[in-house]
């Protein structure tokens, strides 16, 4: 039987190789060298130990859906296909009633979450987005609420004088019981200052995430590769991902977003291909040993790519979405209309040869399924 080691015959890639299998942090320099010089087949190798190592042969997904209450935003930022400017004849805003709506479409469904996150408006406030939560928890009380981006969160506590933990601590109160990862983009400052300058700092998200953890809000972490970043601002980025979650243990999962092209001004760069995308799974898995999940959301790749992904470190599809999202589809996401039953997306974990997992938004196990 071959070792880890046999795989290949380049010293600082077989270093790096005996390293992941005994366990060992890799160096931001090491994260560079995989981008730069691993072949797929040692990238998928690699991610597979550490894989393994977090969640064994089990592909999680949840019964979940999405409100985007509103596509006017104060930002402009270059990247995105989804902001509209008011009395644009695409623009939208949805007041309470309208969104609690579209939770009542669910009454009688075994959905458990609802993934509430949109623009950043220009003059709503945290009572506005608080008292939302509370409308849809009187309606639901068991449904697990993880709402507004840390860029809207900055937002509405700045409007309303509160800090950062005040802010947390009033939408824990009003029912928000965790914090998706929009927002990040790319923590680089001059990539950052070229693709969404008005949009909070890194150093902010980072602070609202930091701030959400401490007051018992656990949230994602996401990254949008593919535009201007070179491997190294990848791999800086997700080196302060890695050190917060040290500190905090607050990130549930890692969400590398794909820039998509269509509809915005960053147009002319082009995407990645299919093998660079399967090549940011696998570093990302490697890299982030603290974080427990690596998620394939598949209405912004496809199910075909998000299944090829499984074999490169992922352990997570997001959920049966029920098309309720345009934030992907708008971009020019192949999924139009987004949404995969149990039955779907089973089939697709068990044909990869993992074993489906339907859990709650806490990874807590609901039903494991046969292989």
């Amino acid at each position: 039987m071959k070792s880890p080691e046999d795989y290949t015959n380049d010293p600082g890639l077989k270093s790096i190789l005996t390293g992941i299998s005994q366990g060992r942090r890799i160096t931001e320099e090491e994260g560079v060298i995989l981008f730069e010089q691993a072949g797929l087949s040692l990238l998928s190798l690699m991610a597979g130990i550490t894989r393994r190592k977090h969640n064994g042969n089990m592909v999680f997904f949840n019964r979940n859906f999405h409100i985007e209450p509103t596509n006017l935003c104060i930002h402009n930022c270059r990247f995105c296909s989804y902001h509209k400017t008011e009395g644009d004849p695409e623009s939208w805003e949805y007041s309470h009633d309208e969104m609690l709506e579209m939770v009542r479409k669910f009454d009688g469904m075994e959905v458990t979450e609802v993934h509430i996150t949109g623009g950043v408006h220009p003059s709503h406030d945290i009572r506005y987005y608080g008292e939302l939560l509370q409308k849809i928890k009187q309606h639901r009380p068991g449904i697990h609420i993880k709402a507004y981006s840390a860029v809207e969160i900055d937002q509405m506590i700045s409007r309303s004088g509160m800090t950062l933990k005040e802010g947390l601590l009033l939408l824990k109160k009003y029912g928000l019981d965790s914090i998706p990862g929009g927002g990040a983009e790319i923590f680089d400052e001059t990539i950052r200052k070229k693709i969404c300058p008005e949009k909070s700092t890194a150093e902010k998200w980072l602070l609202i995430h930091e701030t959400a953890h401490n007051a018992g809000i656990p949230s994602n972490a996401t990254m949008l590769y593919g535009h201007l970043e070179n491997y190294s601002q990848r791999i800086d980025h997700m080196a302060r991902l890695r050190d917060l979650q040290d500190r905090t243990g607050g990130f549930n999962a890692f969400i590398p977003l794909k820039f998509r092209k269509a509809n915005n001004p960053m147009s002319h760069l082009g995407e990645t291909t299919t093998a660079e995308d399967l090549k940011n799974y696998a570093v990302s898995r490697i890299f982030l040993d603290n974080i427990p999940h690596i998620k394939a959301y598949w209405p912004m790749i496809g199910r075909e790519v998000a299944q090829m992904s499984l074999m490169f470190g992922t352990d997570d599809l997001d959920g049966t979405i029920e098309d309720s999202t345009r934030i992907y589809s708008m971009a020019g996401s192949a999924e139009k209309n987004p949404a995969m039953s149990t039955d779907e997306i089973c089939r697709l974990v068990r044909d990869a040869g993992f074993v489906p997992v339907e859990r709650d938004s806490f990874y807590n196990f609901i039903h494991t399924f046969a292989l």
